[in-house]
């Protein structure tokens, strides 16, 4: 197939739309079941270069859960432990590699997730088919799929869900173009190898950067990679656990990023792992009524007299502030990757409160000085790559 008609473009008024090759080739990919939009073969293809790139630093299935041409969640499939599975609503769930790496893609930030478009870098099975299903997604795309994963798939939204196969070996041309207000705007493609060689030059006094933050870092590189600019990503664990996308400033990257890292953490507590749900309360109403516990105005806005008793069976202590603010100086470890250097040391001590130890960031600024100094104040190792990764 050399052409698709699409349902329609970025809006329903923009008839008519279609994707093509220009070079008269086939198109590199096969849409299986639904008739994907503008929007929805966008975030497909920017998701698979990204898990392409995820799996070749990490030699493990990857995934990660796009909304609106940023990822809202990204990560490598590594096994989970009992309070991830809990948190990501997967405890009585069989999970393959594939499936961990979804489920952490998906569950690290549940609110932004809702609707997503997934890609996948391996083979979609049976057990990743089934985490998919039981979702509110818009699609997937992958390099195949199981019978087994692909009858699952095109059995949901009775049919008309997006199920798209790729050619893994496509490679792309070398330059790109597209259109604005009728002008062609042509570049290179972004081939740039994100690799440890990135993470060489570390220019604050500690010096310590374990493999395991090394990986974490070339994730939030690779992440920030196909992010909208200004971007900042927060990973632990081989997982995104907060972006900060298309924000004019990069402190309101930081501050947006580090806030969904302090969510994914806060959701870990005890209080919250043990909140009293009544029997059937959907999945997307529970993370709506957590993210309102967690959050500044719980008792104004769900702990109330005649609100609570909507999803709890008995009302819940309120989650303090000081509760909070205890429970997150145990979030450590976290990496940091930026795509454009930090202008003030106001980055760093933001990102400090959610446990970023490692940091990445191209470096470059004529406050360096200052940011290393602030780096310096808190021990964490920066490496400065010299590599700017803005995507527009």
């Amino acid at each position: 197939m050399k052409e698709l008609i699409l349902k329609y473009g970025c809006n329903p008024n923009q008839k008519p739309a279609k994707i093509f090759m220009e070079n008269g080739e086939e198109l590199p990919i096969k849409v299986l079941s639904g008739n994907p939009g503008y929007i929805n073969l966008l975030d497909a293809l920017n998701g698979w270069q990204l898990v392409s790139e995820l799996k070749r630093v990490s030699s493990l299935p990857c995934a990660t859960s796009f909304k609106h041409v940023s990822p809202a969640g990204a990560a490598i499939g590594l096994p989970l432990d009992d309070v991830l599975k809990k948190i990501y609503w997967v405890e009585d769930e069989k999970l393959s590699p594939l499936a961990c790496a979804y489920a952490r893609a998906r569950g690290a930030d549940r609110m932004s997730s809702f609707g997503d478009f997934i890609a996948l870098s391996d083979i979609c099975d049976k057990e990743t088919a089934l985490l998919i299903k039981r979702e509110v997604s818009d699609g997937v795309i992958a390099p195949g799929y199981s019978d087994e994963a692909l009858e699952i798939l095109q059995s949901k939204k009775n049919g008309k869900y997006n199920v798209i196969q790729i050619d893994e070996n496509y490679i792309p041309e070398k330059s790109e173009k597209k259109q604005v207000f009728g002008i062609t705007f042509e570049q290179g493609h972004n081939d740039l190898d994100i690799n440890m060689s990135m993470l060489e030059n570390i220019v604050t006094e500690n010096k310590d950067l374990p493999e395991s933050a090394k990986l974490d870092l070339l994730i939030s590189l690779i992440i920030i990679k196909y992010t909208q600019s200004n971007s900042v990503c927060y990973v632990k664990d081989g997982q995104a656990i907060g972006i900060g996308a298309g924000q004019q400033s990069r402190i309101h990257c930081t501050r947006l990023a580090g806030n969904k890292a302090d969510n994914w953490f806060l959701r870990q507590a005890e209080c919250v792992l043990n909140l009293p749900f009544k029997e059937g309360i959907k999945r997307a109403d529970r993370d709506n009524a957590i993210d309102v516990y967690i959050g500044d105005n719980s008792v104004e806005e769900l702990l109330t007299d005649g609100m609570w008793e909507h999803i709890f069976t008995q009302k819940p202590n309120e989650f303090t502030r000081e509760e909070k603010k205890d429970w997150l100086k145990n979030l450590k470890g976290v990496s940091l990757g930026s795509d454009a250097f930090f202008p003030f040391s106001d980055n760093i001590e933001r990102a400090k409160r959610s446990g970023v130890e490692f940091i990445a960031q191209p470096g470059g600024s004529l406050r360096d000085d200052a940011v290393i100094e602030c780096c310096n104040k808190y021990k964490i190792t920066m490496a400065f790559t010299g590599i700017r990764l803005f995507h527009h």
